[in-house]
C-alpha cells in the first residue's frame, strides 16, 4: 500500500468516527457491493474497450443499409 493510499484511508477514517453505528454498517455494505461490482465490471470494461459492433450481419450488408438510409435534401442557399 502506498503512502497516498494510507493517507486517504486515515482521512476517511477520521470522517467516519462521527457517524453512528447504523450508518457505518450501511457504509460497509455499500463498500462490499462496490467491490463485488468492480470484479465483474473490470472484465466487461476490458472487452467493451475494443469497440466491437454486435451484429451477425456481414460488413458489406451493414454498409449497404447505412448508405441506403441516407437522405439528402437539395436546399438552395440564398445570399
Amino acid at each position: 500500500m502506498s503512502y497516498t493510499d494510507k493517507n486517504i484511508i486515515e482521512n476517511y477514517s477520521m470522517l467516519f468516527e462521527g457517524l453512528n453505528s447504523l450508518t457505518k454498517i450501511e457504509l460497509i455494505e455499500s463498500l462490499t457491493k462496490s467491490l463485488k461490482r468492480e470484479r465483474t465490471s473490470k472484465k466487461d470494461n476490458f472487452f467493451e474497450s475494443f469497440g466491437a459492433f454486435g451484429s451477425e450481419k456481414p460488413a458489406e450488408e451493414i454498409v449497404k443499409e447505412i448508405k441506403s438510409s441516407r437522405k439528402f435534401r437539395n436546399k438552395e442557399i440564398k445570399f
